[in-house]
């Protein structure tokens, strides 16, 4: 299924080539390299939980209409950029798909919370004994 998502997103995704700084001398000034990937999210139909870590891992990458932005500019040609920018955005998906694993309760045995407690008297009594000291 996550396939399916990631195949479906790259259909749907829009791509418009920017003028791009950082390396590329002056052709970085003629070349449009850097690539803007735009990608319509409610078009996927996502199941919400699927949507809300989406949303989550996003971040500012998402528009307040529901649109998803990714800029690649980390290349000097166009079409580097745009592999990365298609590969970041199968990576998105692919990570908003997988479910957060559920956190194991950790359980203390008798001697443990013994123990605990024991330091915790320790300590307030080291605590306890700073302050003014009286002379009576």
């Amino acid at each position: 299924m996550p396939d399916e998502v990631v195949e479906r997103a790259q259909s749907l995704a829009t791509e418009t080539f920017i003028a791009a700084s950082g390396p590329g001398g002056q052709n970085v000034n003629k070349v449009a390299t850097a690539v803007q990937l735009r990608l319509d999210v409610y078009a996927l139909r996502l199941s919400p939980p699927v949507f809300a870590r989406l949303r989550e891992l996003a971040g500012s990458r998402m528009t307040a209409r529901g649109e998803l932005v990714i800029a690649a500019r980390r290349f000097r040609t166009q079409e580097a950029n745009r592999t990365d920018a298609r590969e970041r955005l199968a990576e998105l998906l692919v990570q908003a798909q997988q479910l957060p694993t559920k956190r194991a309760k950790s359980r203390l045995n008798r001697v443990g919370k013994e123990q605990r407690l024991k330091g915790k008297k320790l300590r307030g009594s080291v605590k306890a004994g700073r302050g003014k000291v009286s002379f009576d």
